[in-house]
């Protein structure tokens, strides 16, 4: 469950293979060598030292090695992973499951789990104690499933710092399997949900579709596209005119202002196209109809190969191409003062003002946490930030790389737990694990 609501996910959500998974088909072959080994030796009452191997059991911890620390994820998984598939095949091939005899120990989902560089000192996420041979061959899944919610959780995380606690749009989905999409998605919300615990803000979750918000009921959200534009032969004003009025008010209006990569001019045409229409139908005492021409912000996307218009050239392609900190702040001035341009009557120019001093911008293309950080840090005004392929990154030199290893910390002989790892590798505590029983998870 996680540490916000208390709520586990339920085990359907995650659409387990059962058979295949308890046969070892998603495990590294050599779990399931072993698995096969120790059965054998278990039937043929093989005993090594006094003690039956076949059915030894085992203390097995879990933990992440992510420098300094990550936002934990997939520990509903891993448990759901453990209830359905720990067990063996009898005799008549079919499969006896013992997740209930297994002790458990797991931490929440969005807790932190630190890691100093010191694999003797570490915090274990997961604890385990029981016949190895039951569950020995879903230490790969049950690792898989740390490591890709953690990392992307851990990732949003560091945007979330970055943007000073700004709203972030999630926008990796073209970027991997659209299978993955609802544990990504889940990840995300982790991610902001682990930044508002920990600085006491309110930050929005944002998705781009539905799938991503499956398993924690988020609904995906967007505007529109360079193609829709297309449709309308590259005229960004009428296409938002007929978006306002066919789309439902509850779907915020957002120009995508790069099409002719004039992010000012663009703007400004559809803030004053916008703005008639608004305060026509608002002179007309049609206050709801006026409001699906609000205009709620403009979105640049420009490419990193090009300069906008509206920016002078420095003879730098970083300083001057793609959404840098001149365009954003080209356009912020732009969308602030443009009603001083309109012919508007005496008592409209309040009015007027506050419509276009409103208007939100929302930074996408090539965003990760240094490029937001120099921009948070020059008071670059952009409202929210969008950000796609960086939070899917697994990369020592971006440092985010993240990664849980299971170590085998300790064996019982003679019905008393002794501490048995592999050199470098010891048992350790952390007081965040509890107790968990498989049977109450659903």
């Amino acid at each position: 469950m996680t540490i916000f609501n208390g709520k586990r996910l339920e085990t359907k959500l995650f659409q387990l293979d059962r058979e295949r998974m308890a046969e070892g088909w998603y495990s590294d072959v050599y779990f399931r060598n072993i698995a096969r080994i120790l059965t054998k030796l278990s039937k043929e009452d093989y005993e090594f030292k006094g003690q039956d191997i076949g059915n030894i059991e085992v203390e097995m911890q879990i933990f992440p090695r992510r420098q300094p620390f990550c936002i934990l994820g997939g520990i509903d998984e891993a448990l759901s992973i453990l209830k359905t598939a720990a067990g063996y095949k009898n005799e008549d091939g079919n499969f006896v499951n013992t997740s209930s005899k297994l002790e458990i120990e797991a931490c929440h989902d969005g807790e932190k789990a630190y890691y100093k560089g010191n694999p003797h000192n570490v915090d274990p996420v997961i604890k385990i104690r029981g016949r190895y041979r039951d569950f020995s061959i879903l230490e790969t899944p049950i690792l898989g499933s740390l490591t890709e919610v953690s990392r992307i959780a851990t990732n949003v995380y560091k945007v979330m710092v970055a943007a000073r606690g700004k709203d972030i749009l999630f926008f990796p989905a073209r970027f991997t399997h659209y299978k993955s999409q609802a544990m990504h998605g889940y990840a995300y919300s982790l991610g902001v949900n682990a930044y508002n615990n920990e600085y006491g803000t309110n930050t929005q979750r944002y998705i781009s579709t539905d799938e991503q918000g499956a398993w924690w009921g988020g609904k995906g959200g967007g505007t529109i596209s360079h193609s829709y534009v297309a449709s309308f032969l590259g005229d960004t004003a009428e296409s938002m005119l007929q978006f306002c009025r066919l789309m439902p008010l509850d779907v915020n209006r957002i120009a995508l202002v790069d099409f002719e990569n004039n992010c000012v001019s663009t703007s400004l045409k559809v803030l004053k196209t916008m703005f008639d229409k608004y305060l026509e139908l608002l002179k007309s005492d049609q206050v709801k109809e006026a409001k699906r021409y609000k205009l709620f912000g403009v979105r640049p996307d420009n490419s990193s190969d090009l300069r906008d218009k509206s920016v002078e050239p420095l003879g730098k392609k970083e300083l001057d191409n793609g959404v840098n900190a001149r365009l954003i702040f080209n356009l912020r001035k732009a969308l602030d003062d443009a009603y001083k341009d309109w012919d508007l009557r005496p008592e409209d120019l309040e009015i007027a003002k506050n419509y276009c001093q409103d208007v939100k911008i929302i930074a996408t293309g090539g965003f990760n946490p240094e490029k937001i950080d120099r921009f948070e840090s020059s008071q670059v005004p952009v409202d929210i930030y969008g950000v796609g392929s960086w939070l899917l990154s697994n990369c020592s030199c971006e440092g985010t790389k993240n990664d849980f290893t299971g170590d085998v910390v300790k064996v019982k002989i003679d019905g008393e737990w002794i501490e048995l790892s592999k050199v470098g590798r010891s048992a350790a505590d952390n007081p965040k694990l509890k107790k968990i029983d498989l049977k109450k998870i659903n």
